[in-house]
């Protein structure tokens, strides 16, 4: 893909003042969008901005403008840059740059932190809204010079920090919290046992209700109360 030229806007500046291509071409060419390129042309965008010649800056040639505007479907190409710089290396991210007039805030969006989000560490508070280990620990134990008039505030919506960034911090707080294991308590009967059907108290009585009914016959009643009256008068 090509890189857009140094000063895309004042380069499209001097183009549309300069030249005769065509809106798309320029557009093409300086990586905006053509209704921006109109909005120059009208004088609604870039206002006050300077045009910036891109043939003087080497970024452009004649040869390549004048056939871009002999053909307004050609598409113009950035000229091979003359002294090729060495890639830059990435450096690790330091400590977000937190503007001035938002610097007031982030004591209270570290209270909003500390309340909402209490799994995020020191380290992770500091990367969302730029402050300091010792400002977190002087919200942390309401010991800050301005503590009584702290609110809690969300730091997405006071532009100190973006949410993509606020629910990747959250994430990885949560990934590392270490598991709490589940209490064993008592547990639930088998549905065998559950649903059986209760056994009937006077079955068993029942059962031995015969045998009682047998054991108390009349006959043998009385046969004995014969023999026991016999054994007397003896």
């Amino acid at each position: 893909m090509q890189q857009a030229p140094l000063m895309p806007k004042a380069t499209a500046v001097w183009l549309v003042e300069n030249t005769s291509l065509s809106f798309e071409q320029i557009a093409d060419f300086c990586k905006l969008h053509p209704l921006e390129v109109k909005g120059i042309a009208d004088g609604e965008v870039a206002a006050g901005i300077k045009g910036f010649d891109p043939i003087t800056s080497g970024q452009l040639t004649r040869e390549e403008l004048e056939r871009g505007e002999r053909d307004p479907n050609y598409r113009l190409k950035l000229a091979d840059p003359k002294v090729k710089l060495p890639e830059v290396k990435r450096t690790k991210k330091g400590p977000r740059y937190t503007p001035v007039s938002r610097r007031q805030d982030r004591p209270n969006a570290i209270l909003w932190l500390l309340r909402n989000h209490p799994e995020l560490k020191d380290a992770q508070i500091i990367r969302l809204v730029g402050t300091t280990k010792n400002t977190i620990q002087q919200v942390r134990e309401r010991t800050h010079w301005n503590s009584a008039a702290l609110t809690p505030m969300d730091p997405v919506t006071l532009g100190l920090c973006s949410q993509m960034d606020l629910d990747f911090e959250v994430q990885r707080a949560a990934k590392e919290r270490p598991q709490i294991p589940v209490e064993s308590g008592q547990t639930l009967l088998p549905a065998e046992v559950s649903t059986a059907p209760e056994p009937e108290p006077f079955a068993v009585s029942a059962a031995r209700k015969p045998a009682q009914e047998d054991a108390l016959d009349p006959d043998s009643v009385f046969a004995k109360l014969k023999h026991l009256k016999r054994t007397e008068e003896e």
